[in-house]
Parts: structure tokens; C-alpha cells; sequence
């Protein structure tokens, strides 16, 4: 091989590398699960790629403040919700548009009542994975927790989606993908009773304070929340929506969150465009 062969090969692969943002020394497990991933459990991208294009919708998180929201307004809306949505569903019907969890301790404590919703689910292909149940009629994300991250994908085939700390930077990054112009957030308070290191597992021996539901966690292990981390996923998700024209709105009630425009409520459930 010659010199300029050898100095071709050495550039095409870090130009490979770049663009899936990983080494390909075959030392990287999250390229081999994502490549894994596009050979098997990708098909439903193509599917739900500019779905809703052009469409609002509101991302459902799961704070206390959920509690205020009046669910009636929300029968003809587009509804995202996150995690453990379906402890609220036992009380108040909801059609929702799609569900999202991709921390493995919600999907091993929750992974039955996902299954049961009346809606595609998008659940971490590796959290699934754990549990042995990599044939559910859950659609699979390939999804990453590394440290070099977040950024956010456009394209979810190219490499994992940057999980950022918070599921509601993974369900930001797929209705950008359905093709939503307008997201109103409700219920992301943004603000944690709780003690100990970022992402720290810990276990949750008293009613859950953190969430819309008492039950959430309570008996549970539970990741302490990434407040830092989660606010530069969203300086990130808020960037790339804008450029794009499109807009994230944070209507949560006494939400602690300062990144994304404000507004009241009431508003927002009267401007977001019926389906």
C-alpha cells in the first residue's frame, strides 16, 4: 500500500468516525448496538418521519404541577406523554399521541403497562434488552448515555439518539422527527426533593413528592435527577428547533426551568392547533 493510500484510509475514517461519533476500532458498544439497531428495529422511523408535520402538540412531563393541568382541554390535542403516564390514565382518559421512557429503572418497573398503552410506545432498545423482552410491540430507540454528548439527532439512523440526561430530551428529538412545529411542555417543574449526586440510584422508601403521582416511585429505585445536565440538553433542543423554525414553549406551571419561552397556561391550550 502507498503512502497515499495509507493517508487516504487514515482520513476516510475519521471522517466516518465524525459522523457516527464514535471510534471504529470495533471497540465501541454503542456502535455495535446501534448498528444492531438499524438491521433490526428501525423500520418504524420511516413510518413516523413527518407524520405530524406542520402539526402542535403538548409534551406531557411528569412534575407535581401536572396535577394543575385541566385534562379536558387537551381532548382534540396531540398529547406526548413520558415514563409513568400511565398511573395518571388510571384517573383521567387521555389519547395520547405517543409515550416515551427510555431510563431502564422506569422501563423495568413500568415495562408491563407500556405494553397496554393504547398508543406507540418508544422505549430504550438496551433497557428492553436487559429484560429479555426485544420482541414487545414497543418501537425500539437506539439510544446513548455517553458523556461526550448531548447533541441532538435529526436523524436517527446516522447514530444512537443522545438520551441528555432527561427523557424529555429523547421525546423533544422524536417530535422533531414527526415533524411538529409547535411543542407546548406541561408538568416539567424543573425542581427535586432530594438528596445525593447527579443520576445517583437511590432507593425511595416514602411517598413520591417528585411527581404527579405518589406512588411513582415510592418502594422503588429511582435515578436522582441531572438538573445541569438535563438544561444543556434543552439549550441544544431549543437551538435546533428554532433554527428550524419551529418552537418549544414551556407552559408548566411554576416551572423552574428558565430555557425555553414562557407562557401562561390557558394561552398555550388555546393556541395549540387541534389534530
Amino acid at each position: 500500500m502507498t503512502k497515499g493510500m495509507r493517508y487516504f484510509n487514515r482520513a476516510s475514517r475519521r471522517l466516518v468516525g465524525a459522523r457516527w461519533g464514535y471510534r471504529l476500532s470495533g471497540r465501541s458498544p454503542d456502535f455495535l448496538k446501534h448498528a444492531a439497531w438499524v438491521g433490526g428495529h428501525s423500520d418504524w422511523v420511516h413510518k413516523f418521519e413527518g407524520r405530524f408535520a406542520g402539526e402542535d402538540a403538548i409534551l406531557m412531563c411528569n412534575g407535581p404541577s401536572l396535577n394543575h393541568v385541566p385534562f379536558d382541554r387537551l381532548a382534540n390535542l396531540h398529547v406526548i406523554g413520558l415514563n409513568k403516564v400511565h398511573l395518571l390514565l388510571e384517573r383521567q382518559k387521555l389519547d395520547l399521541a405517543f409515550h416515551v421512557a427510555v431510563n431502564p429503572l422506569v422501563i423495568e418497573q413500568a415495562m408491563n403497562d407500556f405494553e397496554l398503552l393504547d398508543c406507540p410506545s418508544f422505549l430504550s432498545m438496551a433497557a428492553v434488552s436487559a429484560l429479555d423482552r426485544v420482541n414487545t410491540s414497543c418501537n425500539l430507540l437506539s439510544c446513548s448515555t455517553e458523556t461526550f454528548g448531548p447533541y441532538f439527532s435529526t436523524n436517527f439512523l446516522d447514530r444512537p439518539i443522545h438520551e441528555g440526561w432527561t427523557v424529555t430530551f429523547v421525546a423533544l428529538q422524536l417530535a422533531y422527527l414527526m415533524g411538529f412545529q409547535r411543542i407546548f411542555i406541561v408538568g416539567m417543574d424543573h425542581s427535586f426533593h432530594s438528596h445525593g449526586k447527579a443520576n445517583e440510584r437511590q432507593f425511595l422508601d416514602q411517598p413520591d413528592l417528585n411527581h404527579f403521582d405518589p406512588r411513582y416511585f415510592s418502594g422503588n429505585n429511582w435515578h436522582l435527577p441531572d438538573l445541569e445536565g438535563s438544561e444543556i440538553a434543552y439549550r441544544l433542543a431549543k437551538f435546533v428547533w428554532e433554527r428550524s423554525g419551529r418552537e418549544i414553549i414551556d407552559a408548566t406551571v411554576n416551572g423552574k426551568c428558565d430555557i425555553f419561552q414562557k407562557m401562561d397556561q390557558e394561552e398555550a391550550f388555546r393556541i395549540c392547533k387541534s389534530r
